[in-house]
């Protein structure tokens, strides 16, 4: 199957180049809750000490579970490729973000700059690279 990318917008980035049906909305948001899943889950993994505390060790086995299921019913129609650059490359530029404001981890210029390579490249493979197709 050969898939064109048509947009970065969720639900409306990608379309079937054998057809006329474009992704159903559906997809779009599910690989965005799995992402926001996973943000809370590492999020939770910092707080948990360790899984010493039973609150957020909860928050993070649940947090993964969803993430990963909602990961899974996003491949059905997007290319595992797209699927995996999105996922991680907005979780890691979310949880450094978190890191940042919650944590008080320090972001320096380089950690600035690689971050913004990482979201340019997320942005680059959805708007047309054919690498993960």
């Amino acid at each position: 199957m050969i898939w064109t990318i048509v947009a970065v917008h969720p639900g409306v980035g990608f379309k079937d180049a054998h057809s006329i049906d474009s992704m159903p909305p559906m997809q779009g948001w599910i690989l965005v809750l799995a992402i926001l899943a996973e943000v809370l889950a590492t999020s939770a993994l910092k707080a948990s000490n360790g899984f010493t505390r039973p609150g957020p060790s909860l928050i993070v086995i649940i947090g993964y579970m969803v993430a990963f299921y909602c990961l899974s019913l996003s491949l059905r129609t997007i290319p595992l490729g797209i699927v995996y650059a999105v996922w991680s490359g907005s979780g890691v530029a979310l949880i450094s973000l978190i890191g940042w404001l919650v944590y008080g981890q320090v972001l320096d210029l380089a950690a600035v700059v690689g971050l913004a390579m990482i979201v340019a490249g997320v942005i680059v493979l959805n708007l047309g690279s054919m690498a993960s197709h």
